[in-house]
């Protein structure tokens, strides 16, 4: 019988786009009169970024506590624009090697802590460049946005809903992702990872990551 291939679980910042969180960190403070920072960062956030990103704030709600909470001075365009100046590009090769995998058989899905504001100037973005119709959706089997689901990583349930809904074991899927408290996580509840830590990249870690790759045996 045939090896059974990884089943794929990507993370979307810094492995499928490239992000760069000091541009928004940076760009927020130039809008407060005092230099205040945001409590954004890849490793920890404050609760309006939660918020956002489990989908209980509207875009205006997120400003608005953007202003209270940080002392900002700016109007909607200034406050988006250096929200989204986080937001990079997505290298052809990335979404070439997903579209080969997938060829070859590999189950895929994206699991993303993201909100609506970022997806869709990144499926803008994906649309313009490549024709992609539905943004990242057209790239892999299933997408997982947490502002959608209502959870984010690292908790465990959100793993235990995109593993689920894929009707996939996690013996038996690869998560790949940049951030080592969700890699963490992952490895708790049994699923293989592949901490995609800088300068790795997805074209140059992944396919070796996938030939190593042996389901675990209970």
């Amino acid at each position: 019988m045939p090896k059974k291939l990884p089943n794929l679980l990507f993370d979307f910042g810094g492995v499928i786009i490239n992000i760069d969180y000091q541009r928004t960190l940076d760009a927020m403070q130039l809008l407060s009169g005092e230099g205040n920072t945001i409590g954004f960062t890849q490793a920890a956030q404050a609760e309006l970024f939660d918020l956002l990103e489990t989908g209980k704030l509207t875009s205006e709600q997120f400003r608005t506590g953007l202003r209270s909470g940080y002392g900002l001075q700016a109007t909607d365009d200034q406050l988006d624009a250096a929200w989204n100046a986080m937001l990079l590009d997505v290298p052809a090769e990335r979404l070439a090697l997903i579209a080969e995998l997938r060829e070859l058989g590999h189950e895929t899905a994206l699991l993303s802590n993201t909100n609506h504001m970022h997806i869709n100037v990144i499926n803008q973005q994906l649309q313009t460049q490549y024709g992609f119709e539905h943004g990242i959706a057209d790239a892999l089997d299933r997408v997982f946005y947490s502002q959608e689901v209502g959870l984010r990583k690292p908790g465990e349930e959100i793993f235990r809903h995109v593993l689920r809904e894929m009707n996939w074991k996690a013996e038996e899927t690869l998560f790949i992702e940049d951030s080592i408290q969700h890699i963490e996580t992952a490895r708790g509840l049994g699923l293989h990872t592949l901490f995609l830590a800088p300068p790795l990249t997805l074209t140059e870690a992944l396919p070796a990551a996938i030939r190593a790759f042996s389901p675990t045996t209970s």
